[in-house]
């Protein structure tokens, strides 16, 4: 080393961030190992005399390789010249796995590869990068001489007679302790262009991202199964990274799901994220929430002390396991058919072979409301009006029965199709019923049935599935000819048609939470929930979900849904709308799910298989979603 370069001279004088007394062996040939004062200065490390003030030799931690040696020392390498290796002795094994933790963070491939870690996200989220508007080339970002760029910084710590180091790798925030005033001393630009964050406001900052972030993705197809839980968690380590990194000074995790802007102003200035020029106001020392206080026996900042103790909103938690389970024998194995509804007054009603069974949540008593065996017939779908206090029965003979449940007594029969009646849709006094016949029926049944009956021809094949909105103005029917139509009161042609699934659409559903809002589910070949806005017409979202859907439906509560599923995975699905996001994901069917119905409470939903089993599960909540 020449002793005349009073510029490293002056950079080994300034507080280290390591220092000790190891054992050092040269990379010559028989260099014995000798006790030498080693000090880590920014991306140098000097090593001394014990008993002398100035180094007799640097390594400039560019292009090195640092590896353990053994549990009590380690090397550092270069990559230009594989003999050229330095070996270290340690005291402890502790003391040597910091050395290698802190070489290797001050190395300038370390900052490199931060940097550009850092200038990838933001490009990312913002769609911008936060070096090209100042025109610098890749060439003069990363690939200059780190000897040239070295040498300016060094000049001006002679000018500028500041103790303080410039250069803070990207990927550790170091804390030194300068000589001088912070109050009198002007703040310092980063090392290639590293941004200086004196003065920056990180927690608008980061929010500022993290909106960016938000409305990006609410535009991105996702097929994402976290959980809120898990997201939750997610953002607390975000945060928490972006703390001790950057100090961004968080002291709070927004809600996920919040809408909430008060960090954000209403007209936000127009301003890059990060600042490369000196800042004019400095916040004082003990004004800093981002360093760690020398009495304090956490290892981070008092910032990330207050974000590990805010208060996190507790999670719903979803039982996987049904509180409750029927058997249900002869339930058939049939995707067409719908045999299992829950009416508004707690009465469950389910279609066995020939016979339909009524089951009372309140007393858990059974009866049995019909057998059309007598007939020669089946039950091919069961359906409760609003009130509660009818049934509909569809048979495989093209018949529809009216019976009143709590006297047990048929009222009517409707007569009109001519092939089984898989489908049934109440609409107050009207009464939708789809059939293999590839017919939909509409009739009131207070009138005589020649007189009120409505035929409605879309569909080329069996019509599976029947909705009415909740506003009772719109009717969507699925058929096995993949379609999905959309009929209103005052035309016999559908005013809406959807051809976008690739099988069967037996599973639909309207949103009581906003008006138009129709969900859709498709057969195995398809196995896609599909999301369209009536009102326009135009289709919203798709998520494929993995497994034949065989069922829809929207909690009371909550912008949620349960889809149930069939082949392969036999599953309840719970997504979160408009993130669809999956928020529980529930097993116990050995066969396809293909029956589903909610409690009048929207909390429960009961299930059905071709396994002959009812399985009741506690999925929603009453309490209503935070915006």
């Amino acid at each position: 080393m020449r002793f005349n370069e009073k510029e490293l001279v002056s950079l080994s004088r300034q507080p280290s961030e390591m220092a000790a007394e190891l054992g050092m062996r040269g990379p010559k040939k028989g260099d014995a190992v000798k006790k030498r004062l080693v000090k880590l200065v920014v991306n140098f490390l000097f090593y001394f005399r014990t008993d002398e003030e100035e180094p007799i030799g640097a390594l400039l931690l560019e292009q090195c390789r640092v590896e353990r040696e053994d549990s009590q020392s380690f090397s550092i390498a270069f990559l230009d010249e594989a003999e050229r290796k330095y070996l270290f002795e340690c005291d402890s094994e502790e003391q040597c796995e910091v050395w290698v933790d802190s070489i290797v963070k001050a190395s300038y491939e370390f900052m490199r590869k931060n940097l550009i870690f850092y200038r990838t996200e933001i490009h990312r989220l913002t769609g911008k990068d936060p070096l090209e508007q100042y025109g610098i080339s890749d060439e003069t970002r990363f690939q200059a001489s780190w000897t040239r760029t070295m040498s300016r910084l060094l000049r001006q710590i002679n000018i500028q007679n500041e103790n303080a180091s410039p250069i803070k790798a990207v990927g550790a925030v170091r804390a030194l302790t300068p000589t001088s005033s912070p109050l009198s001393s002007p703040s310092k630009h980063g090392d290639r262009f590293i941004p200086s964050r004196a003065g920056a406001n990180w927690s608008v900052n980061f929010h500022r991202i993290n909106e960016i972030e938000k409305s990006h993705n609410q535009n991105r197809k996702t097929k994402d199964g976290t959980t809120d839980s898990n997201k939750a968690d997610g953002l607390a380590y975000s945060a928490l990274l972006k703390n001790e990194l950057l100090g961004a000074g968080i002291e709070k995790v927004q809600d996920p799901q919040s809408e909430d802007r008060r960090l954000q102003p209403s007209t936000p200035a127009k301003r890059s994220l990060f600042s490369y020029s000196v800042s004019a106001k400095r916040a004082l020392p003990e004004e800093d929430g981002n360093t760690v206080s020398p009495y304090s026996l956490s290892p981070v900042s008092s910032n990330s002390q207050k974000l590990l103790r805010s208060p996190r909103k507790p999670t719903r938690k979803i039982s996987k396991i049904p509180f409750k389970v029927l058997d249900a024998p002869e339930l058939q194995d049939d995707f067409y058919l719908n045999l299992v509804d829950w009416s508004s007054l707690n009465v469950l009603s389910v279609g066995l072979g020939t016979c339909v069974y009524l089951w009372s949540a309140c007393t858990s008593q059974v009866t049995r409301l019909c057998d059309l065996s007598v007939e020669g017939d089946s039950v091919t779908s069961v359906g409760w009006s609003e009130r509660g206090n009818l049934v509909a029965v569809g048979t495989h003979k093209g018949y529809v029965q009216i019976w009143d449940a709590a006297a047990g007594k048929k009222l009517s029969v409707l007569e009109g199709h001519t092939a089984r009646v898989g489908a049934l849709a109440w609409n107050a006094d009207q009464l939708s019923s789809g059939s293999r016949d590839r017919v939909i029926l509409q009739r009131d049944i207070r009138a005589p049935p020649l007189q009120s009956e409505r035929r409605l021809q879309g569909h080329r094949q069996e019509v599976c599935g029947l909705k009415w909105s909740t506003d009772h103005q719109l009717l969507a029917s699925g058929g096995n000819d993949n379609k999905l139509l959309v009929w209103n009161h005052s035309s016999v042609l559908p005013v809406q048609q959807y051809t976008e699934h690739l099988a069967a659409v037996k599973a639909i559903a309207w949103s009581p939470h906003q008006h138009g809002l129709l969900a859709s589910g498709g057969g195995t070949a398809d196995r896609c929930i599909r999301f369209w806005n009536t009102l326009t017409g135009q289709p919203l979202q798709c998520t494929d979900t993995g497994s034949q859907v065989c069922n829809l439906a929207w909690s009371k509560h909550t912008n949620e849904l349960v889809s149930t599923h069939g082949y392969s995975q036999n599953q309840i699905l719970v997504w979160k709308y408009p993130s669809l996001t999956q928020v529980a994901k529930l097993t116990g069917h050995s066969y396809r799910v293909l029956y589903l119905a909610m409690s009048p409470d929207g909390e429960a939903i009961v299930t059905g298989a071709g396994d002959e089993t009812l399985r009741f599960w506690n999925v929603f909540s009453k309490m209503r979603s935070t915006k």
